[in-house]
């Protein structure tokens, strides 16, 4: 069983595809060519709270932020980086941190729009997933995602995880509005059959 510590604590994770590391200002420029290419940058950002940057101020400024939020306890952002090029390739994150109920989110995730269905999203979520069920000991993973979202949905229930119904007025989108939220788990019960089914999505 994992200490109080480390669900707090960001290791570096590492795979084939994907390497994730603690954000840090100086990953500014990475960030916003990772955001911008393919022109297809509002895309990429298009379920997030933030706009894509339009230079490296408005990007450190999305990643101060995100380095404020990680000093509240409230959000603990990776970069992801290509393991071949080493380049900024996105960014993911644990949130609700939770360790007297062994559970976290996973999410606050985009990755630039070159890597999409290229098998680096799968094995960041594995990595993650890996991390939180063996390395902390987690009985519970839980995931968020745009009602109207149905790209990510589906991503999620390719996970294996468990559709667990509608948080209503979950949180506020970019233009203001209410954003309900479908809400998925994966328990420590379902994690083997959830890395068997990554690990072959990984392999095909």
């Amino acid at each position: 069983m994992s200490t109080f510590d480390e669900w707090y604590a960001q290791p570096v994770l590492t795979g084939k595809l994907v390497r994730l590391r603690p954000m840090v200002v100086e990953d500014a420029e990475g960030y916003l060519t990772a955001s911008r290419a393919d022109d297809a940058g509002a895309e990429v950002f298009r379920w997030l709270a933030l706009m894509p940057p339009a230079d490296v101020e408005e990007a450190e400024q999305q990643i101060r932020a995100a380095l404020a939020a990680r000093a509240r306890g409230e959000r603990f952002a990776f970069a992801q980086l290509d393991v071949v090029s080493g380049a900024f390739i996105g960014t993911t994150s644990y949130y609700e941190v939770d360790p007297d109920r062994r559970a976290l989110g996973v999410g606050h995730t985009w990755l630039t729009h070159s890597r999409w269905r290229r098998g680096h999203n799968t094995e960041s979520k594995l990595l993650m997933l890996s991390h939180a069920f063996v390395g902390l000991g987690a009985a519970r993973v839980v995931f968020h995602t745009d009602i109207f979202n149905t790209r990510s949905q589906a991503a999620i229930e390719r996970l294996g995880a468990v559709k667990e119904g509608v948080i209503r007025k979950h949180r506020i989108r970019l233009d203001g509005s209410w954003r309900d939220s479908v809400q998925y788990s994966i328990t420590d019960d379902d994690w083997p059959q959830v890395q068997a089914n990554l690990s072959l999505a990984l392999q095909r």
